[in-house]
């Protein structure tokens, strides 16, 4: 299929619109067959679920042209599996994982045009979502849904190279110890962009999320995990029943351990240890791995010996296996690469 005429090489991260998006309806205690559609616009009831109570959530997945020319993606099952957990909690319908990856499928093979080629440095963003879609004014659950995938062509997250980043230490909380921090909830983003907003105008790129009930344990940042390098070359997460299972950091966590040798603990991390790491850095969907130079708590600087120039080298040898394995230039894990095309 001949490929839209666009300068892949110079595109953003950002949304641009394709040709398909796929749609399902739930109602009366099932979904219907769902389908293709050119439509990009949504039209709702102003009362809908999703307008009054935030009934909504969503999921982040990317499809890649492999070196030997192949579209696939990475390890969608995951992103189906989380989506059913959100759903659940926000007391959502499920969307069968069958159906799920269908969808994703459907999408991305109706929108081949839009897939960025090899080499260029972009890929195709898929986001799946959900929300409540009939009328609802007391606080209930809606009793209708709409689930939706579409599709959108990215440039890399980062221009010119993962620089780096200085972030801060955060007043506010991402999340209550039993609330839904462990979900990709709609609301939980929403949340966080007064503390993103306030970072940027600080001058800091992200923002360090302590937990909320005791404040002295690293949770995440408002969308990406933690991953520290300790001097020993070990790799150290935290643990944590409020943050969000990031599929890149559980990838990350194994290819750290089977393919690197690395030793790898997943555990409480307490603030006052991070300065005895080697290095840091916040890994999801969007750029794979963001290396952390600084972290600044309340004008108290800690420097990782990483620096502030490039990536540390332990995180770079983590980013150059899992993107290879991403990309088809490593052999993968069985069943984490979906080929569709």
């Amino acid at each position: 299929m001949e490929k839209k005429n666009i300068d892949w090489g110079n595109i953003g991260f950002g949304y641009m619109t394709t040709d398909y998006r796929y749609v399902a309806h739930y109602k009366n205690g099932a979904w219907d067959e769902g389908q293709l559609t050119t439509d990009s616009t949504i039209t709702l009831n102003e009362c809908a679920g999703v307008f009054q109570y935030a009934q909504t959530c969503f999921e982040g997945l990317k499809a890649y042209t492999t070196e030997d020319g192949h579209i696939v993606t990475f390890r969608p099952d995951l992103n189906a599996e989380r989506m059913q957990t959100s759903a659940a909690r926000l007391e959502m319908p499920i969307v069968p994982k069958e159906m799920f990856l269908d969808a994703v499928e459907k999408v991305v093979k109706a929108n081949e045009a839009w897939v960025p080629p090899y080499g260029s440095g972009a890929t195709l963003y898929i986001r799946p979502y959900m929300y409540g879609s009939s009328s609802v004014i007391g606080v209930k659950p809606a009793e209708e849904y709409e689930f939706r995938v579409l599709v959108t062509p990215v440039g890399p997250y980062f221009k010119g190279g993962a620089k780096p980043i200085v972030i801060k230490v955060s007043d506010y909380d991402r999340a209550a110890p039993n609330g839904t921090g462990h979900v990709k909830a709609g609301l939980n983003y929403a949340m966080s962009l007064h503390a993103i907003v306030t970072a940027h105008a600080e001058g800091f790129a992200e923002n360090l999320y302590l937990d909320a009930a005791t404040r002295t344990k690293v949770e995440e940042t408002g969308g990406a995990n933690f991953i520290f390098i300790t001097k020993e070359g070990g790799l150290v997460t935290p643990k944590s029943s409020s943050i969000l299972p990031s599929i890149t950091r559980r990838s990350i966590c194994y290819v750290a351990e089977h393919y690197l040798g690395m030793k790898v603990e997943e555990r409480e991390v307490f603030f006052d240890e991070v300065p005895n790491f080697a290095e840091c850095g916040l890994c999801g969907t969007a750029a794979v791995i963001s290396p952390v130079g600084e972290i600044n708590d309340h004008g108290k600087r800690i420097c990782f010996p990483s620096g502030m120039e490039d990536m540390g080298p332990i995180t770079k040898k983590l980013y150059d296996t899992l993107t290879g394995i991403q990309m088809g230039r490593i052999e993968a894990p069985e069943g984490w690469i979906h080929t569709i095309a």
